[in-house]
């Protein structure tokens, strides 16, 4: 049993957009931000370039799992855009098995840009997976708030 020091070493994602339960992924890509920097001289200073921060860009979340009931809210989701775009708050928590919170990300203003199904293919028996991308505008506390 992990005890709170304990690193995780099985993890599972929860998402929840505005308080709904999207499901369990068994893996989350892009969980990352960058600052762009642009470097400015300075006459008469030879002995540094400053450094300014410009744009944060955010990369987009990829978070995938197998088939599972939870599929079917995924899909409403990404269908909802089709009657107007509303950009929620949403959540990442990583669990390990028994539940427990690892560490948990708010983010701005969620849209989900990206949903693919699964490979049928009788002549390849393996599981059968889907994922969800989404884009977003910035980090948050973990409540979403």
């Amino acid at each position: 049993m992990p005890t709170p020091q304990d690193p995780a070493s099985t993890v599972f994602f929860r998402l929840s957009i505005d308080g709904l339960d999207l499901g369990l992924f068994n893996s989350c890509e892009g969980l990352a931000s960058e600052v762009q920097v642009e470097q400015r001289e300075e006459g008469g200073n030879n002995g540094f370039v400053w450094q300014l921060p410009s744009r944060v860009t955010h990369s987009n979340i990829r978070l995938t799992r197998p088939l599972t009931p939870d599929t079917g809210k995924a899909a409403a989701w990404i269908s909802s855009i089709a009657t107007g775009i509303a950009r929620p708050t949403g959540q990442i928590a990583a669990l390990r098995a028994d539940g427990s919170v690892v560490a948990q990300w708010g983010l701005v203003e969620v849209l989900p840009v990206r949903w693919q199904g699964p490979d049928l293919d009788p002549a390849n028996p393996a599981v059968a997976t889907e994922t969800l991308e989404i884009a977003h505008h910035g980090f948050t506390d973990a409540q979403g708030a």
